[in-house]
């Protein structure tokens, strides 16, 4: 039924709903039914809606109100008539629809919840959608629906939901090849091609986009000598020199131009790649030429020869880190390769395989854009390495399914032709010297054997290829068809093989797709017959296949190990792949789902463009009307495809969808083989899009502006003879509800466990954010569950009831099938029962990073994953009992994580150096010990107000110490902790101390009862915190109770105060606030309580302690604050502190390098004895209840805090949302101002050393040189006159004072590598923008201080060993430092500093009062000064060596 109303519009203001309609007005009407609305006269799409509110819009009868925006959109007119009517849902819902987001981080999980959230919804152009509380917001940008783009549709539970992130993190990595420097049929270098044409037109489609993707560009190239052996190179060439298969030496080449950057205008990035362009090619190959010095000629590679899969392993060593080092604004991975060749590579087999698995398992987006012209052949093509020095050895070759191809070529028209040329012509002259250096023995016998290219006579080519590319017979051994292909000649290599052994025909499986088990060996079209037979294998291999076997029966080297057996299968054609099927397996349908489906039902990629004859093309219309094709005069029909046009919801559908006429059966040849759904097309990414020559296939800029994320489903499952031969089963049942309430009788808080449901979501979810696929559309009746007893085999279908709800889920060979019955939850894990061998491939090279001067050699180690071996046991359990500390995260979890340092906010000398660009940048004070107490008071109010979320009544609060407060704790020498508060002008502090104490003070032999007695006061007392769920009555912080008692008692000093608590502890009238009687009384945030004594019987109100230590470290953050360190012994003249010069201002003190009195240990002391270096507590994330389910996370915390040093936070988490743990951080950061620090982010892995597991192999410190020539003036060492035994510490202190001087401070981290000793002697600048590692050679002689068991964590941060040991910083400086000049390397010069960029800043977290922070004139300002003052430009070093002198020699006269 169809009726006619008036239409207005509202704005959203007014209200949000799209569509306000009153149902009185149309019978029927109900709520939540979808309607379509449109002009009767007009052409356009027809817009739908869905019925949300029924309400009448309040303009008369008959009227409807639709939302302005959609209005516009649909060209709907105000006031105009419209058609309104009821659809059914089933026509107008959608095959697939795509969303897009940008500049947040959305995860897997969120993905899964916001698609169900969106089913039975309908949906729009454009429309913008808000989930999570508006936490997580997309806008609808393409939908799909029977074969059409539409403008809009209803979700249903088939929908496939695609994302696409306008904010991916992408590397650009350009192949500097020898093509580039070739002339493409435009007389234009592929170079300029490259740059000129792709990059500016991929960077304008990004800008009209609004794309903001982080973007690392790198130049890589690969350089081959010319030698014969090791010798023939120099001494300082060896050590990143690598051998391929066939003996040539190589060496790898990376340029980082841009690392990690976000630009609004990249045409400076194109201008400074025009710069590097220049003279790359000199530097590269003219790198080792020293004056007269031999070096073996060098010769850049072709592209077919580069070094593309280990780029492509370089950006997934990065991006498989991506839980490390979490970024909020951005989501998705994508590498792009951009070649200026023909998309065909020469690669080694296990490195393939390796790079399959790893992109294929890792979800990454990989892409090859060419800018050379595209072959008659079918690319992306691998050529294996063919490693058979066999004369007729097959080559074997490869189509990778699982990389994204476009090919780049300019609009430009040559005036007389519009023929492309598909083919490079060779050059015209014969290039001798390149053709004897690739020469080696292959190569001459192919010469000297002439008879290969003369016996054409004898040898019928056709018969040969027609047998070559032939699929595998059913049946019979393959002797006849060798008999057929040799024509009754005997060529000499092509001999049959009676006499070999049946092995020979047997081939090493490698390739993770192929998937075949052992039972389709000896059944189905197996070429190897078990009783012997003789047998030739004439196949070399097929989508990635096995080892290439000698064509006459000659065993490859690779053959002869052990194979695993597997059919033999035909060679690829590269020119006809169209016949050859695969088996289908998971990784050839990870990506499927987000390739809408064509008009013919078949998923496609949209820039491929198909040429048809003129003819063809008339008939193709009639056939299938939907489809407006037109072709210009190249044959290739392209039509843009936002136009709208047709009838109802359809745009019109974009030429590009490269349409195949028939149907999916007849159009692949034989319709027995495809009609398998089983199988897929051997090439493409869809496996279902054919390829014929003429198909060309234009550039992916959809996938290249807005990179779609892995899909969240998938559709292969392995039938069940598959499941049974090749996997192995296991299952194991999770009942949350007994196991919560085993967990709530032990559990001393208690949290409102789960219900089963939401566990059951949770384990789905967690296995998405893991990288598995929900499998769907498969049926479930299919997926049997095989009994605990009987084998697997003979399962009979038993008559249980049906399961409530079940779930399939895969990721490589791994398939989960999650089922809940009842409050059962049960878990069936499918495993491969061969799976693949690990690989670890070593790879050394040279980079060269932004800011550094020369190519360092690195290294770097390509391991694929076991994903089996993931303990999902472990964290199902983790998920169950709501992070119960049982159940920790731990390392092999990938659980997310996201470091924070807390800094001190403002520096006057940040403010001057930003104001004033001639000032130098050696300027920072040391901070005075007012400073250093404002810092400890803003800790304390973060902890307290923030961190643990507690109050204390104000009137209680007003105590503040009038004097400062020095601590000696014996020989330990921690340093004076003063915790002075000030009240603030501002009046933002409101804990001043109130000097109208009506009450006299306590006397200083006052006994410990009536101090109680005081403490107890209503409001002279020390202030107990509000009594929460885990804390006991009469809860004080011991920081406060110190400073309490310093205004509360007469003659208190800090030591005595402390000594007094310690005896309260020790009298048992106070105690740790869980209840623990062993902790000591620790100063800081540290929380205690006061306990009854017997004579207080009134106290029936008394709320005891938990009684377990360890669940109430779980709910709060407690933190020792100290005083800052100091370098000196404890007698020292004043405190010193880490700069060097008096915390007071008592100017005469010396630089603690020149003192006497240093302390020998102060290079590794680290905190209290009994301290861990960290604690780990609970931490409620969704904080503004948005989330759809429970959420949680952890916190990682230095257990102690120095105001002289930065405080490290790590916040964890595995259930929680992404968006909303980013409002929890950014919130923090905001309240920390406020609190007089600055919170900023940093990376997990500092530095990038490669020594380092698993850091950034295109990232690395930068070596700035300390030049002591100057400083040293006749003297054989810096600190002659010094006993020698204090010189390297010396060193370190001279060291650390310039560091100082500009701003450093000490950073503490836990690094990622606990064995290099990185993070010893880590500082990092105040604003957070860059950390400087000083290299320092540890000493061994270690102080008999027992560690505690907690401190493990440490236990290999100095290792013992005899004498002293240099630290693997050395190596690396030794060969950054050396440069040209590595032969005349003096160990004297190894003085320095490692210099390093915090590349975590990002702009959520970057604030007005900050404006450093994040800066990047500022920062490299900052090098830019440092390496002056360290190269002693202007004389400063040697300046400031001379006061620091003077001060000693003044103080020195003065105490004579």
């Amino acid at each position: 039924m169809m009726k006619s109303f008036k239409l207005i519009v509202h704005q959203s203001s007014f209200s949000a709903e799209d569509l306000i309609i009153n149902l009185k007005d149309y019978p029927g009407l109900k709520e939540k039914d979808i309607v379509e609305i449109y002009h009767p006269e007009n052409d356009y799409p027809r817009l739908l809606l869905q019925v949300t509110k029924v309400d009448s819009p309040g303009r008369g009868r008959d009227t409807i109100s639709v939302e302005h925006s959609i209005a516009t959109t649909f060209q709907l007119r105000t006031f105009a008539d419209v058609y309104v009517n009821i659809v059914n849902v089933a026509d107008v819902a959608l095959d697939s629809v795509e969303l897009t987001f940008k500049d947040q981080y959305m995860g897997r999980s969120e993905m899964w919840r916001l698609k169900n959230h969106l089913v039975s919804t309908c949906v729009y152009l454009n429309k913008k959608i808000e989930y999570c509380g508006g936490a997580i917001r997309c806008q609808v940008y393409e939908m799909w629906s029977q074969g059409d783009r539409v403008a809009c549709g209803v979700i249903t539970e088939d929908t496939k939901i695609v994302f696409r992130s306008s904010t991916s993190m992408v590397y650009l990595f350009i192949q500097m090849s020898s093509e580039m420097w070739d002339f493409d049929i435009h007389g234009d270098l592929y170079f300029e091609k490259a740059v000129n044409g792709f990059l500016a037109d991929l960077f304008t489609k990004w800008k009209k986009n609004g794309s903001n993707h982080e973007v690392t560009i790198v130049l890589f190239s690969r350089t081959f000598y010319k030698a014969k052996s090791l010798e023939e190179f120099p001494q300082h060439m060896k050590e990143c020199l690598q051998k391929d298969y066939r003996g040539r030496f190589y060496e790898d080449f990376y340029r980082v131009a841009v690392q990690n950057d976000r630009y609004e205008d990249w045409s400076n990035v194109l201008l400074q790649l025009r710069r590097l362009f220049t003279d790359y090619q000199k530097i590269v190959l003219q790198y080792h030429e020293r004056p007269n010095m031999e070096i073996p000629t060098a010769i850049n590679s072709t592209a077919a020869q580069g070094n593309f899969l280990e780029v492509l392993n370089m950006s997934l060593n990065v991006f498989e880190k991506h839980y490390l080092d979490r970024c909020f604004e951005r989501t998705g991975q994508l590498s792009v390769v951009i070649t200026p060749g023909v998309g065909v590579f020469e690669v080694d087999r296990e490195l393939t395989n390796v790079t399959k698995q790893r992109i294929i398992d890792n979800g990454v987006g990989s892409d090859l854009v060419c800018v050379g012209e595209q072959p008659l052949h079918a690319v992306p093509l691998l050529k294996f390495h063919n490693k058979d020095s066999n004369l007729n050895s097959i080559d074997d070759y490869s189509m990778p399914h699982w990389i994204n191809l476009s090919f780049y070529s300019t609009n430009k028209k040559v005036a007389y032709s519009n023929f492309i040329p598909r083919i490079k012509l060779p050059p015209r002259k014969s290039q001798e010297p390149l053709k004897k250096m690739y020469e080696d023995d292959k190569g001459k016998l192919l010469k000297d054997d002439d008879y290969m290219h003369n016996s054409d006579l004898l040898f019928d080519y056709d018969a040969y290829d027609a047998q070559v590319f032939q699929l595998p017979l059913a049946h019979g051994t393959c002797v006849q068809r060798v008999r057929q292909r040799t024509k009754k000649t005997s060529v000499a290599g092509l001999e049959t093989c009676r006499k070999s052994p049946p092995v020979s025909a047997i081939r090493k499986m490698s390739d993770p797709d192929i998937h075949h088990s052992l039972s389709d060996i000896f059944s189905n079209g197996s070429k190897y017959s078990d009783s012997g037979t003789d047998c030739t294998d004439w196949g070399g291999g097929g989508a990635g296949g096995g080892g290439a076997t000698g064509a006459g029966g000659r065993l490859s080297p690779r053959a002869t190990h052990k194979p695993v057996k597997r059919t033999g299968r035909a060679l690829i054609n590269p020119f006809d792949p169209s016949h050859v099927t695969v088996k289908l397996t998971s990784n050839r349908r990870r990506w499927t789902h987000i390739f809408p489906k064509g008009p013919t039902g078949v998923l496609i990629q949209q820039h491929h463009y198909q040429a048809r004859p003129a003819g063809e093309a008339s008939r193709e219309r009639e056939t299938n009307d939907n489809t407006v094709t037109t072709y210009n005069h190249n044959g290739v029909c392209q039509v843009d495809g936002n136009v709208m046009s047709g009838r109802k919801r359809m745009i019109s559908a974009s030429g590009a969808l490269a349409v195949l006429g028939t149907s999916l059966g007849t159009s692949l040849g034989t319709p027995s083989t495809t009609n398998n759904a089983s199988l897929a097309l051997l090439w493409g990414a869809t496996g279902e899009q054919e390829w014929t020559p003429a198909l060309t296939t234009g550039v992916d800029w959809k996938s290249l502006t807005i990179p779609a994320c892995l899909p969240i489903t998938t559709d292969y499952f392995p039938d069940k003879r598959s499941l049974q031969n090749d996997y192995l089963v296991s299952d194991y049942n999770l009942l949350p509800d007994d196991v919560n309430a085993d967990f709530a009788r032990n559990r001393a808080i208690y949290k409102e466990p789960l219900k089963t449901n939401e566990v059951f979501k949770e384990l789905v979810s967690q296995r998405l954010a893991q990288g598995f696929q929900l499998i769907v559309g498969v049926n479930e009746s299919a997926v049997t569950t095989p009994g605990t007893h009987a084998p697997p085999s003979r399962v009979a279908p038993t008559t249980a009831p049906v399961p409530a709800k079940c779930y399939l889920l895969s990721i490589g060979r791994v398939f989960h099938k999650l089922t809940l019955v009842g409050s059962t939850i049960t878990v069936t894990r499918y495993r491969p029962r061969h799976p693949y061998p690990p690989f670890n491939i070593h790879y050394r090279y040279r980079f060269h990073a932004p800011y550094h001067d020369t190519y360092e050699v690195s290294w770097v180690s390509f391991t694929t994953e076991k994903l089996e071996n993931y303990n999902w046991n472990y964290m199902d359990h983790y998920i169950c009992t709501r992070g119960d500390t049982d159940f920790a995260l731990v390392e092999s979890s990938k659980y997310w994580r996201f470091r924070t340092l807390l800094l001190p906010l403002n520096n006057p000398a940040t403010k001057q150096i930003l104001e004033d660009e001639t000032t130098h940048c050696d300027i920072y004070l040391t901070p005075t010990r007012q400073d250093l107490d404002n810092l400890t008071e803003g800790f304390l109010k973060m902890t307290e107000s923030y961190f643990n979320k507690v109050k204390r009544p104000n009137k209680q609060r007003q105590l503040s110490p009038s004097k400062s407060l020095y601590s000696c704790q014996g020989v330990k020498a921690v340093a004076k902790t003063v915790l002075e508060r000030t009240q603030s002008q501002t009046g933002e502090m409101d804990d001043g101390y109130d000097d109208g104490v009506i009450e006299p003070k306590l006397k200083a032999n006052a006994s410990l009862a009536e101090i109680i007695e005081r403490m107890r006061h209503p409001t002279l007392g020390v202030g107990f915190l509000q009594q929460t769920v885990s804390l006991p009555s009469h809860t004080f912080v011991s920081v406060y109770a110190i400073q309490w008692l310093q205004a509360n008692m007469e003659n208190m000093t800090y030591e005595k105060a402390t000594s007094i608590m310690e005896k309260l502890l020790q009298e048992k009238m106070i105690c740790h606030a869980s209840g623990d009687t062993l902790k000591r009384y620790v100063v800081g945030y540290y929380m205690y309580h006061i306990l009854p004594q017997k004579k207080d019987k009134e106290l029936h109100d008394y709320v005891k302690p938990l009684g377990d230590l360890q669940s109430f470290e779980n709910e709060w953050m407690e933190v020792e604050v100290l005083g800052e360190r100091s370098p000196l012994l404890e007698e020292s003249s004043g405190g010193m502190d880490i700069v060097g010069c008096a915390p007071t201002a008592d100017w005469r003190s010396i630089p603690a390098f020149l003192c006497d009195n240093i302390d020998p240990s102060y290079m590794q002391h680290h905190g209290s004895d009994d301290m861990p270096l960290y604690k780990n507590t609970h931490l409620d994330i969704d904080v503004s209840n948005k989330s759809d389910r429970i959420e949680w996370g952890h916190a990682r915390y230095q257990a102690t805090f120095r105001p002289d040093q930065a405080y490290e936070m790590c916040i964890q988490w595995a259930v929680a949302s992404g968006n909303i743990v980013s409002e929890l951080i950014v919130g923090w950061a905001r309240k920390a101002q406020t609190c007089r620090h600055q919170m900023v982010p940093i990376p997990a892995d500092p530095l990038a050393l490669p020594f380092t597991e698993k850091s950034d192999p295109l990232r690395g410190p930068i070596y700035v040189p300390l030049n002591e020539e100057p400083l040293l003036r006749g003297k054989s060492a810096l600190f002659e006159g010094f006993p020698e035994e204090t010189w390297l510490e010396r060193l370190f202190l001279f060291q650390e004072a310039i560091v100082g001087r500009f701003g450093f401070i000490k950073c503490t981290v836990e690094s990622t590598s606990h064995a290099a000793g990185v993070g010893d002697h880590l500082y990092v600048h105040v604003t957070g923008n860059m950390f400087i590692l000083i290299p320092t050679t540890v000493k061994t002689q270690q102080k008999g201080r027992t560690k505690p068991v907690n401190k493990l964590i440490n236990a290999d941060r100095y290792p013992v060993i005899s004498d002293v040991v240099p630290s693997p910083h050395e190596a690396y400086i030794t060969r950054s430092v050396s440069g040209k000049n590595k032969d005349d390397y003096d160990s004297s010069r190894r003085m320095g500093f490692l210099w390093s960029w915090n590349h975590m800043i990002s702009k959520k977290l970057k604030f007005s009062q900050t404006p450093a922070t994040g800066d990047e004139g500022f920062q490299m300002r900052m090098l830019r000064d440092f390496k002056h003052f360290c190269a002693n430009q202007e004389q400063r070093l040697s300046q400031f060596w001379d006061q620091c002198w003077e001060l000693r020699e003044k103080a020195i006269g003065i105490s004579c």
